[in-house]
């Protein structure tokens, strides 16, 4: 946040243009990153998805989808107060259901590999999904980032994601209810969350999985971050 008082004219050129271009994609529909909400609208496994928009006092914007706990979009101010959407995402959520990605998405059961897609707990082995090579990778083929978790947006800058995930999921065991909260803060951070609750004893280990590029959106690669 700009703690100055002093306000040049190519600064208040650029506050409005800003402020413009931001009415302008308010007033079309579309997300301050230009996402259209109607191009994620579907129908998986029973449940809607849909694109649930994060904003705080300072004009940041975060999208969010409900199929695989996603961060769509980041719009934040650079250090010339220009927003800049700097995570990689598609425009829509048949590009998110077609094309096999962890973009931004709420890994689960379990982030990153388990060796032999096997593991050993009180006594007991469990064979669970082998998705890469003959290792589990991020949960399985059919783990919690291609699931529809349950939305509830409690205020403009915060969203619940709920995702019930049954025993015997992918092979893990225990039902387990797991809570995502996606919170936008005044100091343009984005706060994530994670709670889990099970019946029995398994392995339970989240992340968030977004590509971030600094430069934006399209605007080169991260080489020289």
């Amino acid at each position: 946040m700009n703690k100055f008082c002093t306000f040049s004219a190519k600064a208040a050129i650029a506050a409005f243009c800003l402020l413009f271009c931001g009415a302008c994609a308010q007033d079309s529909g579309l997300t301050l990153s230009g996402l259209d909400p109607e191009n994620f609208k579907s129908e998986c496994d029973g449940k809607h998805t849909a694109l649930y928009t994060l904003k705080n006092s300072n004009g940041m914007e975060v999208c969010v989808t409900n199929f695989g706990g996603r961060l769509v979009s980041v719009m934040v101010p650079d250090r010339d107060e220009k927003m800049t959407d700097v995570i990689l995402g598609f425009d829509n959520i048949t590009d998110y259901r077609t094309n096999a990605s962890d973009f931004g998405a709420s890994i689960g059961r379990y982030a990153n590999r388990i060796s032999g897609a096997s593991f050993v707990l009180d006594g007991e082995t469990f064979n669970i999904d082998m998705n890469d090579g003959p290792n589990c990778l991020h949960g399985g083929a059919q783990g919690w980032q291609y699931k529809v978790y349950d939305a509830e947006q409690t205020s403009e800058s915060t969203i619940v994601l709920t995702l019930n995930s049954p025993d015997g999921d992918m092979g893990f065991p225990g039902n387990v209810t797991v809570k995502v909260t996606y919170t936008l803060t005044e100091d343009n951070a984005i706060d994530i969350s994670y709670t889990g609750v099970t019946d029995k004893p398994t392995v339970l280990n989240m992340t968030n999985h977004a590509y971030f590029n600094l430069k934006g959106y399209q605007n080169g690669d991260i080489l020289d971050h």
